[in-house]
């Protein structure tokens, strides 16, 4: 049986499905919850819900839930509490309870569809590929053989998902990426996907963006800088795609507080680094963080650094000095000149 088949199986004799996005959603989680909720409908599920929670900052991200009119609900721990059996609770984009998300850990699991690193995933049905470059790759699978209709929004959300999460398919694409790329083209809105592209950027974002540029350091191919404190999280990674492209660096690290947590974003294309691995071998003590080979994000919060007792200037200042030291053992530049 294969795992569109299954899913269904799983999906059939409920009655409720609450599908549960990660923290600060981008389009590849928030498209396969769309998707993996029209398949529920389509085999009679009648009362589902989408809940998300953290910040939806970025503007693409703010744009994709806007003009694809995607519903979502706040997340409420009460929703994936002391469930009837005709109530599944699903993960997609992400895998595990409390793993960048709110769902209590211990929690009891339906369903998990994801592409990222994790260990232990516990749930009824699991399709997790970390092989695959997107989420939204897997559901488009299972729209197809499931024989799901295909809307211009359904195609719309899942192909702009698939070409974001692998910058146009410059990252992490694989074969599976390009077909269902082209099974999804004919249905797609395709002025709705230039809109998509090309959102409008907010002047905090250009800040934090220009911030990032000014306070780079380069040892050897690696680029490690921060934003200070901004208001807008999705810039950083924003900063990451783009200081990655500059001359002679592999390896581009951003990282900077957003409310009471440091977040982090890195981009590698060095084939000796696993930045995900990297990540989370520096920072797995007192945060979270990791992800793929070439892509990663973390993030920790500000508890750490309770000591830290003065304005933002000094906290920047001691936050710059312990995250750059955990980034520059994690990646061996203790020996390397700064330029």
């Amino acid at each position: 049986m294969s795992n569109a088949q299954s899913l269904r199986d799983v999906l059939t004799p409920a009655e409720e499905l609450t599908i549960v996005c990660h923290n600060n959603p981008d389009p590849d989680c928030l498209a396969s919850a769309l998707a993996l909720g029209r398949i529920a409908a389509a085999v009679g599920i009648d009362d589902r819900r989408i809940l998300y929670s953290g910040d939806i900052s970025h503007q693409q991200n703010r744009a994709f839930i806007n003009l694809l009119d995607i519903d979502l609900t706040e997340f409420d721990p009460e929703r994936v509490r002391n469930r009837s059996e005709d109530s599944l609770l699903a993960f997609v984009d992400h895998a595990i309870p409390g793993a960048n998300n709110r769902v209590p850990e211990g929690t009891p699991i339906d369903i998990v569809i994801d592409h990222h690193p994790a260990e232990a995933i516990d749930a009824r049905f699991v399709d997790h590929r970390e092989t695959i470059g997107a989420t939204a790759t897997i559901l488009t699978q299972y729209v197809r053989e499931l024989d799901i209709e295909l809307d211009a929004t359904l195609a719309t959300a899942l192909l702009f998902a698939i070409r974001r999460e692998t910058l146009g398919f410059l990252r992490g694409a694989t074969h599976e990426e390009y077909a269902a790329a082209g099974s999804l083209h004919d249905a797609a809105d395709l002025n709705l996907l230039r809109q998509l592209s090309t959102p409008s950027v907010t002047g905090a974002t250009v800040d934090a963006i220009a911030q990032a540029i000014g306070n780079r350091t380069v040892r050897g191919s690696v680029l490690i800088t921060h934003v200070g404190r901004t208001s807008e999280r999705d810039a950083l990674p924003q900063a990451a795609d783009y200081l990655a492209t500059l001359e002679g660096v592999e390896t581009a690290i951003v990282y900077g507080i957003v409310d009471e947590s440091i977040h982090l974003s890195a981009r590698s294309t060095d084939t000796r680094v696993h930045i995900g691995d990297v990540l989370n071998e520096a920072f797995a003590d007192v945060g979270s963080a990791g992800g793929h080979r070439e892509m990663a994000g973390g993030e920790i919060q500000l508890g750490i650094f309770a000591d830290a007792i003065g304005d933002d200037t000094q906290l920047i200042a001691i936050v710059e000095q312990i995250i750059t030291a955990r980034l520059v053992a994690g990646l061996n530049l203790q020996d390397k000149e700064q330029s």
